[in-house]
This record gives C-alpha cells, sequence and structure tokens, in this order.
C-alpha cells in the first residue's frame, strides 16, 4: 500500500500537527449512586450542566480527590498524538477558555504530555468542564461548555498565532469548532488548500453533520481526510441525500465529492465500533476488522475513538501507510480504554 504524503524525515518537525477545537478539563470521580440520585443523574448518560449542576463540580473538586484531563474530544486527539510522536511541541492546539484555576489546570495538562496549548483566555468567563461520574462500571457525563464556544477567528489571526498556523503541514479540526468558529476554520481550510497542506476533520456528532453539508460554508471541499462513526456517517449521507444505508456506499460517496486540493485524494474513515471500520480512498473500498479486546482489560471506552484518531494522525503526519495509521489507531484505542478518561501511559510502546 502507498505512503500519504508528503512523507516526512526521520525527525518529527515541531508544529507539524495543529488542532483547533472546544477543549475542556475532564474532572473524574469514582462514587456511588446516591451521588447521582442527588444530582438527578443517569448511569451512561451525557447532558449538558444546568444550574443544580454548579455544587456538583465544586463537590467532586473538595470532597473527592478527582482524576483532571485536558479533555474535549480534539485535544484528546491532539494530545494522543503528541504522546505517539514524542517530540515536545510536535503538536499545537487553539481553543478557548476562561480566566480561572480550570484553566491553569487544563493548560498544566495539555503541556505535560508536550502539547503546544494556544489557549484563547476570555476575561470574566468559565473554563469548559466535563464531570465524569464512575459508579461501577457506569459513567454519567456532564458538560459545560464555558469558554470553548467563545474563539474567535481574530485570536487566531494575531501575527504571533498565525505563525503556527503556517508552520503547520497537518491541522486537525473537530466538528464541534463549526458551530462556534467556522470563520477560524475556514482560514485554516483556505490556507491549507492553497499550500497543498493536509486537513482532517471529524464529524464528532450526528447534529453537527447538517454543518458539513450547509452549501454555503462548503466546508466539505476542504477535507482531504474525513472521520466519522456509522450513526454519523448514515446522518450525513441523510443531509447530502445519498439515497443509501450501505456504510461502504456512504464512504464512497463522501470521498468522491468535489474537493480543491487534487494532489491528495480525500479519505473517508467510517468506525463501527467493534464492527469492522470502513475506508474509501482512491476509488477503492477496504474494510478493516476490529481486533477483539479482553473485556476484563476495559475500564473505559468514552477515550476510544478520539484516541483512534490520534494515533492516525501520529503515523499520517510521518507518511505512512493508511494500514499503519489504522494500526496505530487500533493499538491507541486498546491503550486508552485500560484507563478512565482519555490517558496513557508515560511512554508509548508502538514501534
Amino acid at each position: 500500500m502507498s505512503s500519504l504524503p508528503p512523507t516526512m524525515p526521520p525527525t518529527v518537525p515541531e508544529g507539524i500537527l495543529l488542532g483547533l477545537g472546544n477543549p475542556l478539563l475532564d474532572i473524574t470521580i469514582t462514587t456511588d449512586q446516591s451521588f447521582l440520585d442527588k444530582y438527578g443523574l443517569l448511569p451512561n448518560n451525557a447532558i449538558i450542566a444546568s444550574n443544580r449542576h454548579q455544587d456538583m463540580f465544586l463537590e467532586m473538586i473538595q470532597n473527592f480527590k478527582p482524576i483532571y484531563i485536558a479533555g474535549g474530544a480534539t485535544q484528546n486527539s491532539i494530545r494522543v498524538a503528541q504522546w505517539l510522536l514524542q517530540k515536545r511541541n510536535a503538536t499545537t492546539f487553539f481553543g478557548g477558555v476562561g480566566d480561572d484555576l480550570f484553566a491553569e489546570i487544563l493548560e498544566k495538562k495539555a503541556q505535560e504530555v508536550g502539547v503546544n496549548v494556544r489557549y484563547q483566555v476570555h476575561a470574566g468567563q468559565k473554563t469548559g468542564i466535563c464531570g465524569a461520574i464512575i459508579n461501577g462500571e457506569d459513567r454519567s457525563l456532564v458538560s459545560e461548555l464555558g469558554a470553548a464556544e467563545l474563539f474567535t477567528v481574530d485570536y487566531l489571526l494575531r501575527e504571533e498565532n498565525w505563525h503556527y498556523v503556517e508552520k503547520a503541514q497537518f491541522y486537525y479540526i473537530g466538528g464541534f469548532l463549526l458551530p462556534v468558529s467556522p470563520q477560524s476554520i475556514l482560514k485554516v481550510a483556505k490556507h491549507a488548500t492553497e499550500n497543498k497542506k493536509l486537513v482532517v476533520m471529524n464529524l464528532h456528532a450526528t447534529f453537527l453533520c447538517k454543518h458539513f453539508a450547509e452549501p454555503a460554508l462548503d466546508i466539505l471541499k476542504y477535507v482531504d481526510v474525513l472521520f466519522g462513526n456509522g450513526d454519523e456517517a448514515a446522518e450525513l449521507s441523510k443531509v447530502l441525500n445519498f439515497e443509501t444505508d450501505d456504510i461502504k456506499d456512504m464512504a464512497r460517496k463522501t470521498a468522491q465529492l468535489p474537493k480543491i486540493n487534487t494532489v491528495q485524494d480525500r479519505i473517508v474513515i467510517f468506525t463501527q465500533g467493534r464492527d469492522p471500520t470502513v475506508i474509501a480512498h482512491s476509488g477503492k473500498i477496504e474494510v478493516y476488522p476490529v481486533t477483539p479486546v479482553d473485556p476484563s482489560i476495559i475500564k473505559d471506552t468514552n477515550g476510544c475513538g478520539d484516541s483512534f484518531v490520534g494515533g492516525f494522525l501520529s503515523q499520517l503526519v510521518q507518511g505512512k501507510s493508511i494500514e499503519e495509521c489504522i494500526k496505530c489507531g487500533s493499538y491507541s484505542a486498546k491503550v486508552v480504554i485500560q484507563y478512565f478518561g482519555c490517558t496513557f501511559p508515560e511512554k508509548p510502546s508502538y514501534n
């Protein structure tokens, strides 16, 4: 299988991969059913925080020993890629935060693994947080986007920040940023296509697919690599009027949509949990079975998708084959599911 251009030198350059997304501080605690009942939470559920959950976040910090993770789907993938590349500041990440203690913790946790974070700090605003309440094998998530929703293109265009955009050769942009700052995405995407660099995006949620299909934005024409899961693939196909329920056809038709950067054929990667991963590229469909994992080693599957993307990205920026990118993505996912949240050991064992 051929390598993906451009082929990188053995030493990965600083700033080669740039991420744009919504940073959230993940706060994870382990507790019992009474805590869930107190705040009206359901097991294995995800909600947006309401006023009653403000005291909950405070209690998680004061009365428990929380695990802090620099989270948000896009930042998770960037952290995993950074971990695998093992070159400090190989990755850069942009997103909006508040001017509070959570922002300081968030930055510290991202920098610990070597990510160069360039947060836009919004005075008087709260940093986005996601409370993860573990009860046995169940996980309840409560998110508050806060300042993550306030990121602006003006910040990105500052000379000291745009420098990192110009330095990067690959861009990973989360779908969650589309309703927040489409102007930022377009600026980066246009720069990338004009300079024959690669844009990677993730559908990230079914409700975001309408943004990818919006004619005024027309974002897909800039996308060189697109990730999504089976549900997101079906929703995107619906809004694009593909008239098929076959995921292979969905991938093929998405890959064949018009794109500006003709140097690189679009790669579409649709994951399906335990079912095979479907990839469309250069008029071909490839199916990669998912290697079963011993259930006894699984602690938390929540960061599985983000870590798969991070592993893929770490090889993509080194010019490796699609097969090698998938292999590393699978390795990363297997490692991360053995921990709570999107976390991993200090050093990877991937060769």
